[in-house]
C-alpha cells in the first residue's frame, strides 16, 4: 500500500501521540490527522505539535467544525500551520452534531449552505484576496489575511476536505473542495456510494471526479486475539450507533434496532451500565461490517476492502491501545 494515513482521536495521552506521529514519518506513512471529537481535545494544539516534530508527512485537521471557528479564525490559524509546516498542512471540515452543537448554544441551520460559503472565505481568504462576502450564512466585510511579520505574501496551499457523510454533502465536497474526508464506522457499500456522489458533484461542477482526493477513515481494533479485538471494537461502536446515528443509517443499519440500542444506552450521555447492557445488542457481523478488525492478517486483508471500493487511501483510526504495534503492521516502508 503506497500511501496510508494515521489519525489521532482523543488518545492516546499527548508525549506518546508525539512519538507516534515521528514513527509514522518514518515507517511512510503519508499523513497524520487530528480529530476533534466531542469536548475532548482540541486539534489545532496537536497539529502545531507535530510540526514542531515533523519533516515530511502531511498534517490534517479530521476534522474540525464550521461552527464554532468563524471563517477568518480557521483560514488565520492554517496560514499559521502552514508556516509551521511549510506546504505540508490539510484542512478538513465538517458540520458538526447535536446534540453536542445545542449544548454549545450552536444552532446549526442549512448545513449545506453554510459549509459552501464556509469553504469559499475560507479558501479566497488562503489566496490572500481582499473581499467582501455577504452570504446568507457567513459574511465577511473588507477583509484579508494579513500574515505574521516579515511573512512572504503568497498564497497559501492548503487543500480543503469536507468530512461528509450525507449524500447532499458529499456532493458538495465534490463541487467545492479539494476532496472528501470519508467517515468511519461505515462499510464498504457505503463508500462505493459515497464515491458515487461525491463523483455527481464534481461533474456538476465541470471538474474531473479523478481531481478530487477520498481519503477513508478506517476505525482498526487489532489483537493476536481476534475475539479480544472484536470485542474491544464493539464497545467504542456500540457508543457511536446511540451517539451519532446518522453514521449507522448511512451504512443501512436496521432503524429498529438502532431505536433499541439507544433505548438501552438510556440517552446521551449514557445512563449508569448503559453501554454494557447495549452492547449484547451488537453482534460480530455488525462489529465486522463497520470496523477492521481482528488478527493482524485479518486487518491487513480486511483494510483493503475501501481502497477497492473507490477510496484514495485508508487512515487508519486505532481504537485498540496498541498503536505502535498497529503502525508497524501496516508501514509501507
Amino acid at each position: 500500500m503506497e500511501r496510508i494515513g494515521l489519525c489521532f482521536l482523543d488518545r492516546p495521552d499527548l508525549q506518546r501521540c508525539l512519538h507516534l506521529v515521528k514513527t509514522a514519518e518514518e515507517r511512510g506513512f503519508d499523513s497524520a490527522w487530528v480529530c476533534e471529537t466531542r469536548l475532548a481535545r482540541d486539534a489545532i494544539s496537536v497539529l502545531g505539535a507535530f510540526a514542531a516534530v515533523t519533516k515530511r508527512i502531511k498534517l490534517g485537521s479530521g476534522i474540525i467544525n464550521s461552527w464554532t471557528r468563524v471563517a477568518p479564525l480557521t483560514a488565520m490559524t492554517f496560514a499559521t500551520l502552514d508556516e509551521l509546516a511549510p506546504g505540508r498542512t490539510m484542512l478538513g471540515l465538517g458540520a458538526y452534531w447535536d446534540p453536542l452543537a445545542w449544548k454549545q448554544g450552536v444552532e446549526r441551520r442549512k448545513p449545506l449552505t453554510q459549509m459552501r460559503e464556509y469553504v469559499e472565505v475560507v479558501r479566497r481568504l488562503l489566496a490572500l484576496e481582499r473581499f467582501t462576502f455577504e452570504g446568507e450564512l457567513v459574511s465577511v466585510r473588507d477583509i484579508q489575511l494579513d500574515l505574521s511579520h516579515g511573512a512572504e505574501r503568497t498564497p497559501k496551499q492548503v487543500p480543503i476536505f469536507i468530512g461528509a457523510t450525507g449524500e447532499k454533502m458529499l456532493e458538495l465536497a465534490g463541487e467545492v473542495a479539494d476532496g472528501a474526508l470519508l467517515n468511519g464506522i461505515t462499510d464498504v457499500d457505503y463508500t462505493r456510494r459515497a464515491v458515487e456522489h461525491v463523483a455527481i458533484g464534481a461533474r456538476r461542477a465541470g471538474r474531473d471526479p479523478a481531481e478530487v482526493e477520498l481519503p477513508q477513515l478506517v476505525n482498526v481494533s487489532m489483537d493476536a486475539d481476534g475475539q479480544r479485538a472484536r470485542d474491544h471494537a464493539r464497545r467504542l461502536i456500540t457508543m457511536y450507533l446511540g451517539q451519532q446515528p446518522h453514521i449507522a443509517r448511512a451504512s443501512g443499519l436496521d432503524e429498529a434496532r438502532l431505536r433499541e440500542i439507544n433505548e438501552s444506552l438510556g440517552g446521551w450521555p449514557p445512563s449508569p451500565g448503559g453501554v454494557e447492557r447495549a452492547m449484547r445488542l451488537v453482534d460480530d457481523s455488525v462489529v465486522e461490517r463497520l470496523y477492521v478488525v481482528g488478527t493482524p492478517d485479518e486487518c491487513k486483508r480486511a483494510v483493503w476492502r475501501y481502497v477497492d471500493a473507490g477510496a484514495t487511501y485508508p487512515v487508519l483510526v486505532p481504537s485498540s491501545t496498541n498503536y505502535e504495534e498497529i503502525v508497524d503492521a501496516f508501514a509501507p516502508a
